[in-house]
Protein backbone atom coordinates (compact mmCIF):
# COMPACT_ATOMS: atom_id res chain seq x y z
CA UNK A 1 0.00 0.00 0.00
CA UNK A 2 1.39 3.40 -1.01
CA UNK A 3 1.70 6.09 1.65
CA UNK A 4 -0.53 9.11 1.50
CA UNK A 5 1.29 12.03 -0.19
CA UNK A 6 1.45 15.35 1.60
CA UNK A 7 1.85 17.34 -1.62
CA UNK A 8 -0.35 17.16 -4.72
CA UNK A 9 0.60 19.02 -7.89
CA UNK A 10 -2.22 19.43 -10.40
CA UNK A 11 -1.40 20.36 -13.99
CA UNK A 12 -4.23 20.92 -16.52
CA UNK A 13 -2.89 20.52 -20.06
CA UNK A 14 -4.34 20.90 -23.53
CA UNK A 15 -2.16 20.30 -26.60
CA UNK A 16 1.15 20.79 -24.77
CA UNK A 17 3.11 17.84 -26.19
CA UNK A 18 6.36 19.82 -26.52
CA UNK A 19 6.29 20.90 -22.87
CA UNK A 20 5.30 17.80 -20.91
CA UNK A 21 8.63 16.04 -20.40
CA UNK A 22 10.60 19.21 -19.78
CA UNK A 23 8.03 20.40 -17.26
CA UNK A 24 8.11 17.08 -15.45
CA UNK A 25 11.92 17.17 -15.25
CA UNK A 26 11.83 20.66 -13.74
CA UNK A 27 9.23 19.63 -11.16
CA UNK A 28 11.10 16.44 -10.31
CA UNK A 29 14.38 18.31 -9.84
CA UNK A 30 12.68 20.87 -7.59
CA UNK A 31 11.01 18.22 -5.44
CA UNK A 32 14.34 16.38 -5.12
CA UNK A 33 15.95 19.29 -3.27
CA UNK A 34 17.27 18.28 0.19
CA UNK A 35 14.96 20.59 2.16
CA UNK A 36 11.94 19.11 0.39
CA UNK A 37 12.96 15.47 0.81
CA UNK A 38 10.30 14.96 3.49
CA UNK A 39 7.57 15.90 1.06
CA UNK A 40 6.04 12.80 -0.44
CA UNK A 41 4.18 13.94 -3.52
CA UNK A 42 1.93 13.09 -6.43
CA UNK A 43 1.75 14.82 -9.80
CA UNK A 44 -1.66 14.76 -11.46
CA UNK A 45 -1.85 15.65 -15.14
CA UNK A 46 -5.36 16.41 -16.41
CA UNK A 47 -5.37 16.03 -20.19
CA UNK A 48 -8.23 18.29 -21.20
CA UNK A 49 -9.13 16.61 -24.49
CA UNK A 50 -5.81 17.17 -26.27
CA UNK A 51 -5.82 16.42 -29.99
CA UNK A 52 -2.06 16.04 -30.27
CA UNK A 53 0.23 13.52 -28.55
CA UNK A 54 0.07 15.15 -25.11
CA UNK A 55 -1.39 12.03 -23.49
CA UNK A 56 1.28 9.80 -25.05
CA UNK A 57 4.01 12.13 -23.77
CA UNK A 58 2.64 11.90 -20.23
CA UNK A 59 2.54 8.11 -20.46
CA UNK A 60 6.27 8.12 -21.23
CA UNK A 61 7.02 9.33 -17.69
CA UNK A 62 8.21 6.36 -15.64
CA UNK A 63 7.26 7.44 -12.16
CA UNK A 64 4.53 5.81 -10.08
CA UNK A 65 3.86 9.17 -8.42
CA UNK A 66 2.67 10.60 -11.73
CA UNK A 67 -1.05 10.15 -12.41
CA UNK A 68 -2.96 11.12 -15.53
CA UNK A 69 -6.66 11.68 -16.21
CA UNK A 70 -7.73 12.03 -19.82
CA UNK A 71 -10.99 13.79 -20.72
CA UNK A 72 -13.13 12.56 -23.60
CA UNK A 73 -13.12 16.08 -25.04
CA UNK A 74 -12.07 19.59 -24.14
CA UNK A 75 -14.16 20.67 -21.13
CA UNK A 76 -12.14 23.70 -20.06
CA UNK A 77 -9.73 24.60 -17.30
CA UNK A 78 -12.35 24.81 -14.55
CA UNK A 79 -13.44 21.21 -15.18
CA UNK A 80 -9.81 20.07 -15.22
CA UNK A 81 -9.08 21.77 -11.90
CA UNK A 82 -12.27 20.42 -10.34
CA UNK A 83 -11.29 16.91 -11.40
CA UNK A 84 -7.79 17.36 -9.99
CA UNK A 85 -9.11 18.74 -6.70
CA UNK A 86 -11.35 15.72 -6.21
CA UNK A 87 -8.51 13.28 -6.86
CA UNK A 88 -5.81 15.05 -4.87
CA UNK A 89 -4.70 13.34 -1.66
CA UNK A 90 -2.04 15.71 -0.40
CA UNK A 91 -2.34 18.06 2.56
CA UNK A 92 -1.03 20.78 0.25
CA UNK A 93 -2.33 21.23 -3.29
CA UNK A 94 -0.46 23.24 -5.92
CA UNK A 95 -1.76 24.06 -9.40
CA UNK A 96 0.33 25.32 -12.29
CA UNK A 97 -0.05 25.57 -16.05
CA UNK A 98 1.56 23.12 -18.44
CA UNK A 99 3.09 25.65 -20.83
CA UNK A 100 6.44 26.08 -19.00
CA UNK A 101 5.65 29.73 -18.23
CA UNK A 102 5.25 28.88 -14.53
CA UNK A 103 8.57 28.03 -12.86
CA UNK A 104 8.46 24.91 -10.61
CA UNK A 105 11.32 26.40 -8.58
CA UNK A 106 8.68 28.60 -6.92
CA UNK A 107 7.05 25.58 -5.23
CA UNK A 108 9.09 25.84 -1.98
CA UNK A 109 8.13 29.51 -1.66
CA UNK A 110 4.45 28.65 -2.06
CA UNK A 111 4.73 25.96 0.63
CA UNK A 112 6.41 28.38 3.02
CA UNK A 113 3.86 31.15 2.39
CA UNK A 114 1.01 28.67 2.87
CA UNK A 115 1.91 28.46 6.56
CA UNK A 116 0.32 31.90 6.98
CA UNK A 117 -2.69 31.58 4.66
CA UNK A 118 -5.30 29.05 3.61
CA UNK A 119 -4.55 29.80 -0.03
CA UNK A 120 -1.71 31.57 -1.84
CA UNK A 121 -2.10 32.96 -5.35
CA UNK A 122 0.74 33.76 -7.74
CA UNK A 123 1.29 37.24 -9.13
CA UNK A 124 2.91 37.53 -12.56
CA UNK A 125 4.13 41.07 -11.97
CA UNK A 126 6.62 40.99 -14.85
CA UNK A 127 4.47 39.10 -17.30
CA UNK A 128 6.13 37.80 -20.47
CA UNK A 129 3.14 38.28 -22.76
CA UNK A 130 2.19 40.84 -25.46
CA UNK A 131 0.33 44.01 -24.48
CA UNK A 132 -2.81 42.60 -26.13
CA UNK A 133 -2.97 40.23 -23.14
CA UNK A 134 -1.37 42.25 -20.36
CA UNK A 135 -3.45 45.45 -20.73
CA UNK A 136 -6.88 43.73 -20.67
CA UNK A 137 -5.62 41.60 -17.79
CA UNK A 138 -4.76 44.68 -15.72
CA UNK A 139 -8.22 46.15 -16.33
CA UNK A 140 -9.86 42.83 -15.50
CA UNK A 141 -7.88 42.40 -12.28
CA UNK A 142 -8.59 45.94 -11.08
CA UNK A 143 -12.33 45.53 -11.73
CA UNK A 144 -12.42 42.14 -10.04
CA UNK A 145 -10.45 43.41 -7.05
CA UNK A 146 -12.88 46.29 -6.50
CA UNK A 147 -16.01 44.12 -6.83
CA UNK A 148 -14.93 41.04 -4.87
CA UNK A 149 -12.95 42.77 -2.14
CA UNK A 150 -10.01 40.36 -2.53
CA UNK A 151 -6.84 42.47 -2.43
CA UNK A 152 -4.58 40.55 -4.79
CA UNK A 153 -3.09 41.67 -8.10
CA UNK A 154 -3.52 38.65 -10.36
CA UNK A 155 -6.72 36.61 -10.22
CA UNK A 156 -6.11 34.67 -13.41
CA UNK A 157 -2.66 33.30 -12.57
CA UNK A 158 -2.87 29.51 -12.68
CA UNK A 159 0.00 29.13 -10.21
CA UNK A 160 -1.67 28.70 -6.81
CA UNK A 161 -1.27 26.76 -3.57
CA UNK A 162 -3.98 25.56 -1.21
CA UNK A 163 -4.37 23.69 2.00
CA UNK A 164 -6.36 20.59 1.11
CA UNK A 165 -9.42 21.54 3.15
CA UNK A 166 -9.86 24.57 0.89
CA UNK A 167 -10.13 22.68 -2.41
CA UNK A 168 -12.53 20.19 -0.83
CA UNK A 169 -14.92 22.99 0.11
CA UNK A 170 -15.14 24.99 -3.12
CA UNK A 171 -16.99 24.20 -6.34
CA UNK A 172 -15.39 25.22 -9.64
CA UNK A 173 -17.27 24.92 -12.92
CA UNK A 174 -17.85 26.75 -16.19
CA UNK A 175 -15.19 29.46 -16.37
CA UNK A 176 -15.05 30.18 -12.64
CA UNK A 177 -11.39 29.15 -12.34
CA UNK A 178 -10.58 32.85 -12.83
CA UNK A 179 -12.36 33.64 -9.58
CA UNK A 180 -11.06 30.91 -7.29
CA UNK A 181 -9.49 33.50 -4.92
CA UNK A 182 -12.91 35.18 -4.61
CA UNK A 183 -14.68 31.85 -4.04
CA UNK A 184 -12.12 30.95 -1.37
CA UNK A 185 -12.33 34.38 0.27
CA UNK A 186 -16.13 34.29 0.40
CA UNK A 187 -15.95 30.91 2.11
CA UNK A 188 -14.14 32.61 4.97
CA UNK A 189 -10.60 31.50 4.17
CA UNK A 190 -7.52 33.73 4.07
CA UNK A 191 -5.92 34.50 0.71
CA UNK A 192 -2.29 35.51 0.30
CA UNK A 193 -0.15 36.34 -2.71
CA UNK A 194 3.47 35.99 -3.81
CA UNK A 195 5.20 37.43 -6.84
CA UNK A 196 6.33 34.67 -9.20
CA UNK A 197 8.67 34.56 -12.15
CA UNK A 198 6.91 34.27 -15.50
CA UNK A 199 8.70 32.85 -18.54
CA UNK A 200 7.84 33.53 -22.19
CA UNK A 201 6.14 30.69 -24.02
CA UNK A 202 8.63 28.70 -26.10
CA UNK A 203 6.58 25.81 -27.46
CA UNK A 204 3.00 25.78 -28.71
CA UNK A 205 0.41 28.51 -28.82
CA UNK A 206 -1.70 30.22 -26.19
CA UNK A 207 -5.11 28.61 -25.72
CA UNK A 208 -6.81 31.86 -24.75
CA UNK A 209 -8.17 34.46 -27.14
CA UNK A 210 -9.93 37.80 -26.99
CA UNK A 211 -13.27 36.10 -26.34
CA UNK A 212 -12.16 35.30 -22.80
CA UNK A 213 -12.61 38.98 -21.87
CA UNK A 214 -16.35 38.78 -22.49
CA UNK A 215 -16.53 35.41 -20.74
CA UNK A 216 -14.56 36.80 -17.84
CA UNK A 217 -16.94 39.74 -17.39
CA UNK A 218 -20.02 37.51 -17.56
CA UNK A 219 -18.45 35.12 -15.07
CA UNK A 220 -17.74 38.04 -12.73
CA UNK A 221 -21.47 38.80 -12.72
CA UNK A 222 -22.21 35.11 -12.17
CA UNK A 223 -19.85 34.60 -9.26
CA UNK A 224 -20.94 37.85 -7.57
CA UNK A 225 -24.59 36.86 -7.85
CA UNK A 226 -23.97 33.32 -6.63
CA UNK A 227 -21.99 34.35 -3.58
CA UNK A 228 -24.18 37.28 -2.51
CA UNK A 229 -27.68 36.13 -3.47
CA UNK A 230 -27.36 32.34 -3.65
CA UNK A 231 -29.39 31.84 -0.48
CA UNK A 232 -31.71 34.83 -0.89
CA UNK A 233 -32.80 35.18 -4.52
CA UNK A 234 -35.88 37.20 -3.53
CA UNK A 235 -33.59 40.01 -2.40
CA UNK A 236 -32.35 40.67 -5.92
CA UNK A 237 -35.41 39.72 -7.99
CA UNK A 238 -37.82 41.18 -5.44
CA UNK A 239 -35.89 44.44 -5.30
CA UNK A 240 -36.03 44.83 -9.08
CA UNK A 241 -39.69 43.79 -9.08
CA UNK A 242 -40.67 46.33 -6.43
CA UNK A 243 -38.83 49.12 -8.26
CA UNK A 244 -40.51 48.32 -11.59
CA UNK A 245 -43.90 47.56 -10.11
CA UNK A 246 -43.95 50.70 -7.95
CA UNK A 247 -43.05 52.82 -10.98
CA UNK A 248 -45.90 51.25 -12.92
CA UNK A 249 -48.38 51.81 -10.09
CA UNK A 250 -47.39 55.49 -9.77
CA UNK A 251 -47.90 55.99 -13.51
CA UNK A 252 -51.25 54.22 -13.36
CA UNK A 253 -52.45 56.29 -10.38
CA UNK A 254 -51.40 59.48 -12.16
CA UNK A 255 -53.37 58.51 -15.25
CA UNK A 256 -56.37 57.51 -13.17
CA UNK A 257 -56.44 60.98 -11.61
CA UNK A 258 -56.40 62.49 -15.11
CA UNK A 259 -59.23 60.17 -16.17
CA UNK A 260 -61.33 61.18 -13.15
CA UNK A 261 -60.91 64.83 -14.10
CA UNK A 262 -62.30 64.08 -17.54
CA UNK A 263 -59.16 63.77 -19.66
CA UNK A 264 -58.74 60.99 -22.22
CA UNK A 265 -55.96 58.53 -21.34
CA UNK A 266 -56.66 55.61 -23.71
CA UNK A 267 -54.27 56.84 -26.39
CA UNK A 268 -51.42 57.75 -24.06
CA UNK A 269 -48.19 55.68 -24.31
CA UNK A 270 -47.75 56.24 -20.57
CA UNK A 271 -50.75 53.96 -19.95
CA UNK A 272 -49.14 51.04 -21.74
CA UNK A 273 -45.82 51.70 -20.02
CA UNK A 274 -47.47 51.77 -16.59
CA UNK A 275 -49.25 48.46 -17.24
CA UNK A 276 -46.06 46.89 -18.61
CA UNK A 277 -43.99 47.95 -15.59
CA UNK A 278 -46.62 46.70 -13.14
CA UNK A 279 -46.87 43.30 -14.79
CA UNK A 280 -43.10 42.98 -15.18
CA UNK A 281 -42.60 43.90 -11.54
CA UNK A 282 -45.07 41.21 -10.46
CA UNK A 283 -43.21 38.68 -12.62
CA UNK A 284 -39.85 39.54 -11.04
CA UNK A 285 -41.28 39.16 -7.54
CA UNK A 286 -42.82 35.82 -8.53
CA UNK A 287 -39.46 34.70 -9.93
CA UNK A 288 -37.80 35.60 -6.62
CA UNK A 289 -40.41 33.63 -4.66
CA UNK A 290 -39.89 30.60 -6.90
CA UNK A 291 -36.16 30.93 -6.31
CA UNK A 292 -36.76 30.97 -2.55
CA UNK A 293 -38.87 27.79 -2.82
CA UNK A 294 -36.11 26.04 -4.76
CA UNK A 295 -33.44 27.24 -2.35
CA UNK A 296 -35.33 26.08 0.72
CA UNK A 297 -36.10 22.69 -0.82
CA UNK A 298 -32.38 21.91 -0.99
CA UNK A 299 -29.92 21.11 1.76
CA UNK A 300 -28.94 24.56 2.98
CA UNK A 301 -26.06 23.45 5.20
CA UNK A 302 -23.33 25.11 3.17
CA UNK A 303 -21.38 26.31 6.21
CA UNK A 304 -17.87 25.09 6.98
CA UNK A 305 -17.00 24.03 10.55
CA UNK A 306 -13.48 24.85 11.68
CA UNK A 307 -13.79 23.55 15.26
CA UNK A 308 -16.53 21.53 16.97
CA UNK A 309 -16.20 20.60 20.65
CA UNK A 310 -19.28 18.38 20.33
CA UNK A 311 -17.48 16.17 17.83
CA UNK A 312 -14.42 16.01 20.09
CA UNK A 313 -16.45 15.06 23.16
CA UNK A 314 -18.13 12.24 21.29
CA UNK A 315 -14.90 10.93 19.83
CA UNK A 316 -15.78 11.62 16.21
Amino acid sequence: MSSKPNLSIIIPVHNEKENILELYEEIYNTLSLPHLIENTYEIIFIDDGSTDSTFEEIKKIKNSKVKVVRFQRNYGKAAALSCGFKRSKGDIVITLDGDLQDDPKEIPRFIEKLKKYDMVSGWKNKRQDPISKTLPSKIFNRLTRSITGVKIHDFNCGYKAYNSYVVKNITVYGELHRYIPALVYWKGYTVGEIEVEHHPRIHGDSKYGVERLLKGFLDLITVTFLMIYNKRPLHVFGGIGILLGLSGVIMSVYLMVLWVTGLKIGDRPLLMLGILLTVTGAQFISLGLIGELITNSRNNDDYIIKYDSYELENGR
